[in-house]
């Protein structure tokens, strides 16, 4: 168990913070919209084409194996 946080030893509460300012939140939000476009216009796609080209590679190499009966 921890003891008593710095705050509380002060006599001060989480409240006595105060809010943010605008500026970190505009900063926030503006980092979290970003790296939602990155991830999900730029790196699926990607990702997905990828997967696309080895499942295509993996079915071709599989036919050109195939025994002849």
């Amino acid at each position: 168990m921890r003891g008593p946080s710095l705050w509380r030893a002060e006599g001060r509460t989480p409240a006595d913070k105060g809010w943010a300012p605008l500026r970190y939140w505009v900063l926030w939000w503006s980092l979290l919209a970003t790296a939602v476009v990155v991830f999900y216009v730029l790196l699926t796609p990607l990702w997905l084409g990828l997967r696309a080209v080895a499942w295509i590679a993996d079915r071709r190499s599989r036919l050109r194996r195939r025994p002849t009966t």
